[in-house]
């Protein structure tokens, strides 16, 4: 235990301990509040103070004789509260709004919602269920997140929030608490239990303890019958009511009493805790000094209803000292029985006006002494906050637990030379989970639907996997019923178990911990508590490397995962990926994106486009717009490829280069000529590679290559073929292959250009494609292989990139490439696959500038490497003072960096965003291509799109600036969450 836990403890003990007598229905104007509750009162008839005992409940989705009964209930019953059961938002504003308006004194309104809205409504909102929020370790979230459905509860009319539940489950077969407690371990349910509360209560909700006196220790279903507990006091007060005491000395201001049988606390047979003087007014309100509100567990339940009749056991459960009846079933015979118990003496009135007072002052402290109806306006937005859904995934990411990772696998460490499938048993289709996967590393997917049986399917696969170095696994088909193996067909476990037996298997169980006992034999589990697609998203990036898990068991599922177990797994740098809150990004203004998207389509400025935004390590934003033609036949997806051009520049040859710098192989302020002898007793003898790398070397911009491979506007035959041979190996076209000694010619061409004129003794800056074509042949000569092969070694391929290559089109399939230019003057063709610059065609594909086909999301991948200092997935590919040499000015007359482009001091000829900090480097590419990384910031911002389809000379996506008012809108969103925060 730590030692921040130990205080914990301590502390918490002694508050429970020196328990004191306290009113947790007062307001901050106590005088005020006693006035307006002594007011109503004593305007309230007897039969009307009756009335404000009861708590009916309210469906807002059944029919007009349910909401007339409703309407009999207010008007004529005088009934002081509702439960609201199912419907929706809209409806169940209108219905209160209804109810409210016909009241006498407005109704308090109570509602189960124990993981927000969802638990009764639809088109609500889900947070997690409390037995995931039990393998937090950072409570601060769950303070959170009571604060968001107090606020989610006011948007809809509801007062009351019939939560947390405090049971401590140690019973694994319990049928009815199991998921919805924090766990079994006493002070973690007691602490989670708190917190939970004081975030509902701080934001004016009033919660409720339940099921008091703890219905955790039970496989019985108080719905459906009276469970019984046996345990003696001094069990019962050191377990089962630890929880209950520390929320009471915390001012918890409702306590909800359960339909249990405890023969300790009551001897009486059939007499459930919520009928017991012994258990409401002995324990509760005088040993625990309980003064807030007493609410009975639902009256029509079975562990009541089934002994005692209506009015029966609405008298029996206020003699035994509770304040609120809660699901009567029958108010009218209610209502008449206590009148006769009052006549009878069997109450007094004195006790119903005591309840009555304590209704009223509940109803003064959240606010019904003004009462206000809910409103409607901007419904949506108040219960899908972007506050709320970062809360929501802090928890589940917190949550997530390595409960065995025997020899490390966890996370994947090695790519490279490693052949990685996924097998899901659940789904029939690829799901979120190995979508995800596959963002990480090349997968290959494989699917065990729940009715997928059979010898011939499980051998087949078992075959398949075991050629894998790596299998992991998604069990995504598990219930919360241990009687029924949780779901669990024994003919597919012993499917995965025989895999684990062959390969090396990493399991993620997506479902109750209790079901780990299932999964003992597996040396690498992942507990991931429930199955959604946030859950499904969050698990790869742990597996991976990209966040830390950090969850604990929050209950013993068998001597092997034994609550309180959890290993935290180490990061790797990787990029994960997260809502733009969680990286202090305002996801509302990040929306007009969308909007500039949109325009740029609109004025096909090009038909569609990739935008990715990676901060703090993060991919917070990705979305992808458009179709890849404007014949709008296929969409643009997040794994749509596309030509990058120039960007190939800088996150492909300059990338070699500032490893052969590192190596030791590069002297950047040596001239060019050193490492190419070809270039002695030319004009390019002097070239420093500083100069080289800054655009400052006298070099023209551009060279057609392509015009001397032609003649009379006909490409000339010797230098051209339409298939391939040794001769003719370079793919020009689809149609057409080029003479193998076409690089050698382009780089004849290139050594024998002309320079610039010199100004004022010395070359100024001009961009230069050429630039990187002797970058190109620099790095050739020195590794002595192609090129793309080293990029592949040292980067892409450890990196975990499929996508990421020359010549797209040989490799890729093409219906996942975004089609470029129609060549009209060289190739006559449609260019899709193949590298649109011509000089880069004529190099075969392979270029120092140009050639690479990408996504955006794997774009962020090398950036991020750069980003995070030469550091990726646990591998050092570059040193951080290479890259800061690199990503750095070295001219004052010059914005460059080496390689890299840098942002102008003039906002008007600046490449960037006029927000970017001076750190910031990056590249824009010709076809329609932008990469730019934010060191000050954290930041990755990316854009990719074929402007040039169908004509290169499309110059819209520019004079338009689509590309820097979307990193203007990444900014502002940045701007705008940190003035939200102070």
């Amino acid at each position: 235990m730590s030692k921040k836990f130990q205080l914990y403890f301590l502390l918490s003990l002694l508050t429970i301990f020196f328990a004191k007598a306290q009113d947790p229905l007062a307001a901050d104007d106590v005088e005020a509040q006693n006035k307006w509750v002594d007011s109503v009162f004593n305007s309230l008839s007897p039969d009307q103070r009756i009335g404000q005992l009861f708590m009916v409940a309210a469906y807002s989705n059944k029919g007009q004789n349910h909401q007339q009964l409703l309407d009999k209930l207010v008007e004529e019953n005088h009934i002081g509260g509702l439960i609201t059961m199912q419907g929706g938002p809209g409806r169940q504003i209108n219905m209160l709004n209804r109810l409210q308006e016909k009241a006498d004194v407005p109704l308090l309104v109570g509602a189960d919602y124990e993981w927000g809205l969802s638990m009764r409504l639809d088109s609500t909102f889900t947070f997690p269920m409390q037995m995931t929020i039990g393998a937090l370790r950072q409570n601060q979230h769950i303070y959170d997140m009571g604060a968001e459905i107090a606020h989610q509860c006011q948007a809809v009319g509801v007062h009351i929030n019939f939560a947390p539940v405090s049971d401590i489950n140690n019973n694994p077969d319990n049928p009815v608490i199991g998921k919805r407690a924090f766990g079994e371990d006493r002070v973690n349910v007691a602490l989670k239990s708190m917190t939970y509360m004081k975030g509902l209560q701080d934001n004016q909700i009033i919660a409720t303890a339940k099921h008091f006196p703890g219905h955790g220790d039970t496989d019985k279903d108080s719905h459906l019958t009276l469970p019984v507990i046996k345990h003696n006091m001094y069990r019962l007060d050191s377990v089962e009511l630890f929880p209950f005491k520390l929320l009471i000395n915390e001012g918890a201001q409702g306590v909800m009493v359960a339909h249990l049988q405890v023969p300790e606390l009551e001897a009486s047979l059939n007499t459930p805790t919520t009928l017991s003087k012994n258990t409401v007014t002995n324990l509760l309100k005088e040993e625990l000094k309980f003064n807030g509100l007493i609410i009975t567990d639902a009256l029509n339940m079975q562990g009541v209803a089934k002994f005692y009749q209506p009015g029966e056991v609405e008298v029996k459960a206020l003699q035994a000292g509770n304040d609120v009846l809660l699901f009567s079933e029958d108010v009218n015979t209610g209502v008449e029985k206590i009148k006769e118990a009052i006549k009878k003496g069997k109450l007094s009135e004195e006790r119903i006006n005591y309840s009555v007072k304590k209704i009223l002052k509940a109803k003064y402290l959240v606010g019904l002494n003004d009462y206000k109806p809910a409103n409607k306006e901007n419904l949506e937005m108040k219960l899908f906050s972007s506050e709320a859904i970062k809360v929501r995934r802090r928890i589940y990411s917190g949550a997530m637990t390595v409960a065995a990772n025997d020899k490390g696998s966890i996370p994947v460490k090695q790519l490279e030379n490693k052949k990685i499938a996924s097998l899901v048993v659940g789904p029939s289709r690829e799901n979120t989970f190995q979508k995800y996967l596959s963002k990480y590393a090349q997968v290959d997917h494989y699917q065990l639907p729940e009715n997928g049986r059979g010898n011939t399917l499980y051998n087949g696969l078992k075959n398949e996997l075991s050629q894998y170095d790596l299998v992991i696994i998604g069990y995504h088909d598990i219930n919360d019923r241990s009687r029924s193996n949780f779901g669990v067909y024994p003919d597919h476990l012993e499917l995965i178990k025989s895999i684990a037996k062959e390969t090396k298997v990493i399991l993620t169980v997506f479902g109750t911990p209790y079901s780990l006992r299932l999964f003992e034999d597996f040396e690498s589990v992942l507990c991931a508590y429930e199955n959604n697609s946030i859950t499904q998203e969050i698990a790869p990036q742990i597996i991976f490397g990209a966040i830390e898990a950090e969850g604990r068991l929050p209950v013993t599922a068998s001597s092997k995962f034994r609550q309180g177990i959890g290993m935290n797994s180490t990061t790797l740098n990787r990029l994960g990926f997260d809502i733009p809150e969680n990286a202090g990004m305002d996801s509302r203004v990040l929306t007009k994106i969308d909007d500039i998207a949109e325009e740029a389509i609109q004025t096909q400025a090009t038909p569609g486009c990739q935008v990715l935004v990676a901060k703090n390590g993060k991919i917070v934003y990705e979305k992808a717009y458009g179709y890849m033609t404007y014949d709008s036949l296929t969409p643009v997806t997040t794994e749509t490829v596309y030509d990058i051009a120039s960007v190939t520049k800088v996150v492909a040859t300059l990338q070699a280069v500032m490893l052969l710098n590192d190596y030791g192989l590069i002297d950047i302020n040596a001239k060019l000529s050193k490492y190419l002898p070809e270039l002695k007793d030319t004009n390019k003898e002097d070239i420093i590679i500083k100069d080289l790398l800054s655009h400052q070397a006298g070099l023209k911009s551009y060279i057609p290559y392509w015009v001397k491979t032609m003649d009379n506007n006909k490409l000339i035959p010797q230098l051209y073929t339409d298939r391939p041979n040794e001769e003719f190996p370079l793919l020009i076209s689809d149609r057409i292959y080029g003479h193998k000694s076409l690089p050698d010619s382009v780089w004849q061409w290139t050594v024998q250009s002309d320079m610039r004129k010199k100004k004022n003794g010395r070359y100024d800056y001009k961009y230069s494609d050429l630039t990187f074509i002797f970058m190109h042949r620099l790095v050739e000569t020195i590794i002595n292989q192609p090129i793309e092969d080293f990029l592949y070694q040292n980067f892409y391929t450890p990196m975990g990139l499929g996508t990421t290559k020359y010549i797209a089109s040989t490799i890729l399939n093409k219906e996942i490439i975004a089609p470029t230019a129609y060549d009209g003057k060289f190739r006559q063709t449609q260019i899709h696959g193949l590298v649109h610059d011509e000089g880069a065609a004529l190099m075969g594909g392979v270029a120092g500038h140009a050639g690479l086909f990408s996504t955006a999301q794997e774009l962020a991948v090398i950036l991020q490497m750069n980003l995070n200092g030469g550091v990726y997935g646990g591998n050092r590919y570059l040193s951080q003072s290479t890259i800061d040499e690199f990503t750095s000015t070295h001219f004052e007359d010059n914005r460059r960096g080496l390689g890299w482009d840098k942002p102008a001091d003039d906002d008007k000829y600046s490449p960037t965003s006029r927000y970017c900090s001076l750190e910031t480097y990056g590249h824009n590419g010709f076809t329609g291509t932008t990469v730019w990384v934010d060191p000050e910031f954290d930041l990755v911002y990316i854009f990719l799109s074929n402007r040039i389809y169908p004509d290169a000379s499309n110059w819209t996506l520019m004079r338009n600036d689509i590309r820097t008012r979307i990193q203007d809108v990444i900014y502002e969103s940045i701007f705008s969450y940190e003035k939200f925060k102070s």
